[in-house]
């Protein structure tokens, strides 16, 4: 009898040790993937053939190896899953790339934050993949009038997982009224992230041992949040394609963040012991495909979704002649792209905002893949009438403001005076002398409308919408000349 009482007060005594020690849990992580479903060539190794890299297959495949050997794991994703790839423009399951969302079902994922180019084609078309998804969205600071949550989103979520109970809280950038199309965001208001994140780390005390922020805002913006809220542990952070290849400690919060397009895999091992995490080592896992997969219900999904897309837009649209390189200032990539939707609504000037524009172009073949690679988003091409005073503020606040934006139809030369203003000579708009008084036809998109203030310098009245897409305009222009020759088209130069 005593001899079972001692093994009783043993055991009890072990299990209790074992309650109150320390546990172990490997928090794996995306962020930006940008729709890049399928694996890329490193366009950085110069060694050719370059080496594949990416996709949903190899990372899956990384997924399965660690998790049969740490089966405490997590695995979260901070934003931006759509954008970038012909894929988002497939229905799938009732919304436009929902066939990425059915991939992460596959693929295991335990919880997302919503990102800004998740709004890129409309608020009910974001509801569609938030159904689609079998795991939750996080976005505490994303709702309406009412404080109501909009998209099928949610503020937190608690998973248990290896002996802990993980409080998650996910977050949307401040900025996304300049991020996205404000036309997708009527009704949308976006709250102070670090004020909601206090709220909902106050909720969840006491009902977890560990609390992790989903953040889709940057790298300096988690930063800064880690140093304003107290009891968050880790930021699973996106937005700003940071590649930190070992995590970072800011006031004690634990920050990681991949990269983007699928390059990598976080993998962020803790250890955490009442309430606390007491130890932590993180790393990214490049994704280099190395060999052919071995069939299963993702690989069937992607690869019948490959063909369809390849069967589309592998055509060849155009021939370049030389590199199309992005530059902050005038470009032949981005003159080009200016002068397509001036043609496309008959205008006398347009405007391309230089971030709208993802992609370089080499020389040679250019495919229709290359050129939604290239301009992957769904704006729509407008016009509206400013006069030729705008028009020379405009060129001014170009030059002396540097917003980023590309000007088709105006040429003119300037010079730099002392004081860092700018003194406009001989400006044209098609070749004749600009004329102060007269009001000229303009175009640009719709996204640049809602930012004109940003990019011109100057609120658009009246804007009128066409039925006609920027990549539309630019798709026919490109197809109209087949060969073209990269060069500057409108100059802007210093005398």
């Amino acid at each position: 009898m005593k001899l079972r009482l001692l093994i009783a007060f043993l055991v009890g005594a072990a299990l209790q040790a074992c309650a109150g020690g320390a546990r172990t849990l490997t928090i794996l992580h995306t962020n930006d993937m940008h729709a890049q479903f399928i694996p890329r060539e490193a366009f950085w190794v110069r060694e050719k053939p370059r080496p594949l890299v990416g996709g949903f297959v190899r990372i899956k495949e990384l997924l399965d190896s660690i998790r049969a050997v740490t089966p405490a794991t997590l695995l979260l994703d901070a934003g931006d899953v759509m954008t970038g790839n012909p894929i988002t423009d497939r229905v799938y399951q009732g919304a436009e790339g929902g066939a990425l969302f059915a991939m992460m079902n596959l693929m295991g994922y335990d919880a997302w934050c919503p990102g800004n180019h998740d709004l890129d084609i409309s608020q009910e078309n974001l509801r569609g993949l938030v159904r689609i998804a079998s795991f939750p969205t996080l976005s505490a600071n994303l709702v309406n009038d009412a404080g109501e949550f909009v998209v099928g989103n949610r503020a937190t979520a608690i998973i248990e997982r290896g002996g802990l109970r993980v409080g998650l809280i996910g977050v949307m950038s401040p900025e996304l009224y300049s991020l996205v199309n404000q036309n997708n965001l009527t009704g949308i208001r976006v709250l102070s992230p670090e004020e909601t994140a206090k709220k909902y780390v106050a909720e969840l005390k006491g009902k977890t041992d560990l609390v992790v922020l989903l953040s889709h805002q940057g790298f300096q913006l988690d930063s800064a949040l880690a140093e304003a809220v107290s009891g968050v542990d880790v930021i699973v952070g996106g937005h700003s394609h940071t590649r930190l290849k070992t995590p970072r400690v800011v006031n004690g919060v634990i920050i990681v963040q991949t990269g983007a397009y699928t390059e990598n895999l976080g993998e962020l091992r803790l250890t955490v012991e009442n309430g606390r995490v007491v130890g932590h080592s993180g790393k990214l896992i490049p994704t280099w495909v190395t060999r052919k997969p071995a069939p299963s219900p993702l690989t069937a999904l992607v690869d019948s979704l490959k063909e369809e897309i390849d069967r589309e837009y592998s055509e060849v649209v155009a021939v370049l002649e030389g590199e199309w390189k992005r530059s902050e200032f005038q470009s032949a990539i981005g003159t080009f792209i200016a002068e397509a939707q001036r043609l496309a609504a008959a205008a006398d000037v347009a405007f391309m905002n230089n971030h709208g524009i993802r992609k370089d172009q080499p020389a040679g073949p250019m495919t229709k893949r290359d050129l939604f690679e290239m301009l992957p988003f769904r704006n729509i091409l407008t016009t509206f009438e400013l006069s030729g005073k705008q028009l020379e503020g405009i060129v001014r606040y170009m030059l002396e403001k540097r917003p980023a934006i590309q000007i088709a139809g105006i040429t003119a030369t300037f010079r730099r005076l002392p004081d860092g203003s700018v003194e406009l000579d001989d400006v044209r708009v098609q070749g004749k002398a600009i004329e102060e008084g007269r009001m000229y036809k303009c175009a640009a998109s719709d996204y640049m409308i809602g930012e004109a203030k940003r990019y011109l310098g100057v609120e658009i009245p009246q804007p009128y919408y066409l039925r006609q897409t920027l990549f539309g305009a630019v798709e026919k222009q490109v197809r109209a000349l087949r060969t073209i020759e990269p060069k500057v088209l409108y100059a802007i130069k210093e005398q």
